[in-house]
């Protein structure tokens, strides 16, 4: 492991056996303030043809490396050019009080090709109270960019429990999405961005009915051994909703914390540990499952719970 000190933040570098580049696992965790953003997501790229028509290699022009091999029809912004602009719109309508504890958590992967920026708003708060217990929720907003092809431009509106830190992203309708090709324009994503703002009273509404929705044992098992095509994580997943169960209370959103408890941690504490694939890619990994996490509650398996 090593700790570099960067304006007096701590920036923790996981690393593995840095003899074998392809056996490096790399998370960047670096909360900054919203001003700031991570020097590695800071190059331009450029393009350079294959031996193949249909396909170029993407370069990172700070480090003249090859990080990725893309479609000829693919085009994307910097990094920097694009959470600028992410950050700018989000923030045009929030007050001074709602910024001021306000910070952005980073996470990359694939050489800083795949790239993640997680603000969290601890000032936009709201109650979600269940039968035996109430926790604050706050505002979260995700935005996921890739320079590779790895993954579409994408900016979600979801929250952050503070009792047990589980970010949350309630399902597809709060996300926008945008593939990076020749038809791709920043200035259309960014104008899409703030007519879809989500409002976050709406938000916790449905988090608050969730909340007031009984479930029974039967209930839940059989709707996550349908949900979940794993057995064996369905079975891990019911185990984690008796925890919640425990907390808050035999309903929807104790059920929710446990979905959210899988994508937001990956050890012991739920059993869901990531496997090392010898590859940078366990940030990606974990945004992975957050989506997964989505998309089960947009599924109509858990819609019926509160219908």
């Amino acid at each position: 492991m090593i700790i570099i000190t960067v304006d007096k933040k701590r920036i923790i570098y996981k690393m593995g056996d840095t003899n074998k580049k392809e056996n490096q696992f790399m998370t960047i965790y670096d909360e900054r303030p919203l001003t700031k953003m991570p020097e590695e997501i800071a190059f331009d790229v450029s393009f350079e043809p294959t031996r193949f028509d249909m396909s170029k290699y993407v370069i990172n022009n700070n480090t003249d490396e090859v990080i990725g091999i893309v479609g000829k029809d693919f085009k994307c912004a910097s990094h920097i050019d694009f959470y600028r602009q992410v950050r700018d719109t989000v923030v045009a309508e929030l007050s001074d009080h709602d910024l001021e504890d306000a910070t952005l958590t980073w996470r990359t992967a694939r050489n800083n090709a795949w790239t993640m920026m997680d603000m969290r708003l601890p000032n936009v708060t709201h109650k979600i109270a269940t039968s035996k217990h109430e926790t604050d929720v706050a505002q979260r907003i995700i935005a996921l960019h890739g320079v590779d092809g790895s993954c579409s431009n994408i900016t979600l509106f979801g929250a952050i429990d503070f009792y047990c830190t589980n970010g949350m992203v309630t399902g597809e309708y709060n996300t926008i999405k945008r593939k990076n090709t020749s038809g791709f324009s920043l200035e259309s994503f960014i104008d899409e961005l703030y007519r879809s703002k989500e409002d976050f009273t709406q938000q916790m509404g449905i988090l608050q009915k969730w909340a007031d929705t009984t479930l029974t044992y039967v209930n839940v098992k059989e709707v996550l051994e349908k949900m979940i095509k794993s057995d064996r994580k369905a079975e891990k997943m019911l185990k984690l909703y008796n925890q919640e169960r425990i907390t808050r209370g035999a309903n929807v959103f104790a059920l929710y914390s446990a979905l959210t408890n899988y994508s937001s941690y990956a050890d012991e504490r739920n059993g869901f540990a990531l496997r090392n694939t010898g590859y940078d890619t366990a940030s990606e990994s974990m945004w992975k499952r957050e989506n997964e996490v989505s998309q089960w509650v947009s599924s109509p398996i858990f819609k019926e719970l509160v219908a």
